[in-house]
């Protein structure tokens, strides 16, 4: 079965990639983070030549929720902040983990949206960033391992896609992901522009000024999800709410990253073929992206071809110019 036939739709705005001496800022928008983990990460960056520039707020924790890296308002300047920093090239998110959706409406998007386009990284809790930047500032960016984490700091592999992705994103190869060999849902092959990441962040981004709903949901998108330690019945739900709200109306094919954690694990396979298939479009699984090292960084924005039966998506453009 092949999905949409329909053009790819144009990309959106890319940011001019990296060069030696760039300063890039360090952001926490959601979980706390570990100091540790974040000065070796930002030991990385350093030694690419990169100016790292930690957020003020980049190590804090909230005075009583534990789960936040500072308090809302505090999360959200940082990233304002380094956002309308003209001579910030980049801002990469230091960790997922939650928060992301508090502090989104506290930053100042018509500021933003006049600021020079910058490069954005990360993902998980991220993707509700991710989301705000592509449909209030029409920007691409990088789904991508955070620089605090265990998944780029313990693995070259990562690190190499990240300075790739930054500095030279058209260098021949990394253009096409490779699946691990999972079996397709459905077959077929599409083209689209790449969006989505966390199933758990999409779902509840849903009708919020930076979600989608039928109005603007993916259609021509190839959309990407993963999600991390959900039940079965979780990501069924999660599912049965894209498709009921009309967000997957016209999609035009998906692209499935990793399970890990959502048990049992042997009723994922059924529960995303049960709910995906019946959109008629191609459905591959296994490309590595998601709560698992190292995973790959993938361009969201841009236009892509999905082929499921042989288990590549290969990225027409990179994210960054």
């Amino acid at each position: 079965m092949t999905g949409s036939a329909s053009p790819a739709p144009a990309p959106l705005t890319r940011p001019a990639r990296l060069r030696p001496g760039s300063p890039v800022a360090v952001v926490s928008p959601s979980g706390p983070c570990d100091p540790g983990l974040v000065a070796e990460g930002t030991r990385i960056l350093a030694g690419w030549g990169l100016d790292v520039r930690t957020g003020p707020h980049a190590l804090a924790r909230h005075p009583s929720i534990s789960y936040l890296a500072g308090a809302d308002e505090d999360r959200a300047a940082d990233l304002e902040r380094a956002w309308l920093d003209p001579e910030i090239g980049a801002v990469l998110c230091s960790r997922g983990g939650y928060g992301a959706q508090r502090m989104v409406d506290r930053l100042d998007w018509t500021a933003m949206a006049a600021s020079a386009p910058k490069i954005f990284a990360g993902f998980s809790d991220v993707t509700a960033l991710h989301e705000a930047f592509a449909l209030r500032l029409g920007l691409a960016t990088l789904h991508s391992p955070t620089i605090g984490g265990d998944g780029f700091i313990q693995h070259p592999e990562a690190q190499q896609a990240l300075r790739q992705a930054l500095f030279t994103p058209d260098a021949p190869g990394g253009r096409t992901l490779h699946s691990d060999g999972t079996p397709w849902l459905v077959p077929g092959r599409a083209t689209g522009r790449t969006a989505g990441g966390n199933l758990s962040m999409l779902v509840t981004n849903l009708a919020t000024p930076d979600g989608r709903d039928s109005a603007a949901g993916f259609a021509g998108c190839i959309l990407l999800l993963e999600d991390v330690n959900e039940e079965c019945y979780r990501l069924d739900r999660m599912l049965t709410q894209l498709l009921r709200s009309g967000a997957l109306d016209g999609v035009a094919g998906i692209a499935l990253g990793t399970w890990t954690g959502c048990l049992p694990a042997d009723g994922v396979r059924p529960v995303l073929a049960g709910r995906l298939a019946g959109l008629g479009v191609p459905v591959a699984c296994g490309f590595g992206f998601g709560h698992v090292a190292p995973q790959p960084v993938i361009p969201l924005g841009v236009p892509a071809g999905l082929d499921s039966a042989a288990g590549t998506l290969t990225f027409f453009q990179p994210a960054v110019s």
